[in-house]
């Protein structure tokens, strides 16, 4: 009998796979030392140099990020960022009240929106996760608030988990939020400048320290 394979360990192997290429850099074409992974397409490149690792404290990108982490789920990220703008047309750009409404009937027309990602148990653990992100604003005042108190303290581009990240995971999962595991959760927290996993040599690291060092975390409001 075959062991079962869980969701999360699928995604933790090949998010194993692609650290294995994080932790290097590699000298791109204009000359610049770079993380090995931004290198094999523009989208990676611009993404990287100015996106990656860049601290953002904006509810509507933390919630699009947390989304389009589950979408990619067994899939690479450059297949979800060629379809990112497809991804906010679908979802009214991830306002989380326009996207909590959603319907039956709504999920059935994204299925056929041939733009996007067209799996069911992602498309309703959107839908799903954006009435729970709400329950957060009312809870913390921000999803940000929430998210930035699991601020990872260290940085190593060499792992695909964290303990904030696995922390992050279980406090998500409890409030009933859906397709985030701890390596998604780290992923997330990588992109969104909770930690700086940018390779030492790389001619972002720097640029993403001083911006991480002139940010100011939101707090708890509520």
């Amino acid at each position: 009998m075959q062991p079962v394979v869980s969701q999360e360990m699928r995604i933790r192997s090949l998010r194993i796979s692609i650290v294995e290429l994080m932790s290097e850099i590699v000298e791109a074409p204009d000359g610049l030392a770079r993380c090995s992974w931004a290198t094999s397409a523009p989208e990676y490149v611009r993404y990287h140099d100015t996106e990656w690792g860049f601290p953002v404290a904006d509810d509507v990108r933390l919630f699009e990020k947390l989304c389009l982490e589950g979408f990619q789920s067994g899939l690479s990220w450059l297949t979800i960022l060629r379809k990112r703008e497809a991804f906010r047309r679908a979802f009214q750009h991830f306002d989380m009240a326009t996207v909590a409404a959603m319907g039956v009937e709504d999920v059935d027309l994204l299925l056929g929106d041939t733009s996007i990602i067209r799996h069911r148990g992602k498309i309703e653990a959107t839908v799903n996760n954006a009435a729970r992100a709400l329950e957060v604003v009312d809870e913390w005042g921000s999803l940000a608030a929430l998210v930035w108190s699991y601020e990872a303290e260290s940085s190593n581009p060499d792992r695909a988990t964290s303990p904030e990240s696995v922390a992050l995971a279980k406090d998500l999962k409890r409030r009933g939020f859906k397709f985030v595991g701890p390596t998604t959760a780290y992923a997330f927290m990588q992109a969104m400048g909770l930690v700086n996993d940018h390779v030492e040599g790389c001619v972002v690291r720097d640029l993403a320290d001083h911006s991480r060092r002139g940010f100011h975390p939101p707090f708890r409001s509520n």
